[in-house]
C-alpha cells in the first residue's frame, strides 16, 4: 500500500532512502537546508522543501512538509562538530510541537549506536543496554530520543545506526595517512547504506512501531586489522594507531533486527 511520507534531512542517507521511497510508489515529501538541492529533489519525485530548524524556531513551510503525511522520518545528526554550541534537543523539541499539530502519525528517529559508550569488556550491547555515552552528541541524542519515544501523540520507533559507509563514502578513506588513533583492537561497527534504506523499508512497509533497533553489520574486525588492510588495498597511505593504552569498544548485536525484521545483510564489510 502506498504511503505518504516526509522526510526531514535529505542528506546523504536521506535523500537516497527517499529516492527509494519513491520508486516503491510512496508519495514523498523532503526537506533540505540547501536551496541548490530543490531541483535534485524535484528530478527524482520527492515534493522538496527548504527547511531550516533552531533552537529558537523552524523557518520554512514545516507545515506544508507535514501536512497529509502519515509517516515521519526524522534523518538529521546534531552536528555538534561544526557547532558545538548546539543544543540539538531544543531544536527536536521544537520540532516535536510542530508534530503534534500534524497529520503524522508515526515517526521513525534515525539516531546512533553512539548513545551507547565503549568499555575495556568491548561488552556486547543490544537495545535492551543502558544509554551510557558520555561525549556531548551522545547525551543530546539520547535526549532527543526520549523526546519523541515519550510523546504519546504519535508512535515513534528509534533506530540506531553504526558508522554509515556506501560507494561514496568509502571506509578505508576515514582514517588513512592518520597517526595516534586510539582503539586499534576495538572492534568495528559499520553499516552501508543499502542495508540502512532495507532496513528502514521493513519497518516502514511491516509496521513495526513504538520499539527500538540497533543496526550494524554483523561483522566485528579490530580497527587496526580492518583500515590498515582496506589502505593496503586500495594502495593509500597506512594508518597508525597508539597501543600505548588499552583499547575500548563494544560489539553492537543484531540479533532484533534479523529476528523482528526477518532482514538479512545484503552488504558484508
Amino acid at each position: 500500500m502506498n504511503k505518504h511520507i516526509s522526510v526531514i534531512g535529505c542528506g546523504w542517507l536521506g535523500l537516497s532512502l527517499a529516492k527509494d521511497l519513491v520508486k516503491n510508489g510512496h508519495i514523498v515529501k523532503g526537506s533540505t537546508r540547501s536551496l541548490s538541492k530543490i531541483e535534485t529533489l524535484k528530478t527524482v519525485g520527492i515534493m522538496p522543501f527548504i527547511i531550516s530548524i533552531s533552537e529558537e524556531n523552524i523557518t520554512g513551510a514545516i507545515e506544508d512538509c507535514l501536512k497529509n503525511s502519515e509517516i515521519l522520518i526524522i534523518n538529521i545528526p546534531p552536528g555538534l562538530r561544526k557547532n558545538p554550541e548546539t543544543n540539538f534537543v531544543k531544536q527536536m523539541d521544537l520540532l516535536c510541537k510542530h508534530i503534534e499539530s500534524s497529520d503524522i502519525k508515526k515517526v521513525l528517529y534515525i539516531s546512533s549506536t553512539s548513545v551507547y559508550e565503549d568499555d575495556f569488556n568491548m561488552s556486547m550491547i543490544t537495545e535492551k543496554s543502558a544509554l551510557n555515552g558520555q561525549s556531548e552528541s551522545a547525551r543530546q541524542l539520547i535526549g532527543a530520543e526520549q523526546i519523541f519515544r515519550s510523546n504519546p501523540n504519535f508512535e515513534t520507533t528509534i533506530l540506531r545506526f553504526g558508522g554509515l559507509i556506501g560507494e561514496d563514502r568509502s571506509p578505508e578513506k576515514f582514517l588513512s595517512g592518520k597517526k595516534n588513533i586510539k582503539n586499534p583492537e576495538g572492534p568495528i561497527n559499520l553499516i552501508h547504506r543499502d542495508d540502512c534504506i532495507g532496513i528502514i523499508k521493513i519497518i516502514i512497509h511491516d509496521e513495526h512501531w513504538n520499539t527500538d533497533f540497533n543496526a550494524v553489520a554483523p561483522q566485528h574486525p579490530l580497527r587496526e586489522a580492518y583500515y590498515t588492510s582496506l589502505c593496503e588495498i586500495h594502495n593509500l597511505p597506512l594508518p597508525y594507531f597508539d597501543h600505548n593504552m588499552p583499547s575500548k569498544g563494544k560489539i553492537i548485536a543484531t540479533e532484533k533486527v534479523n529476528r523482528t525484521l526477518n532482514y538479512v545483510f545484503k552488504q558484508k564489510l
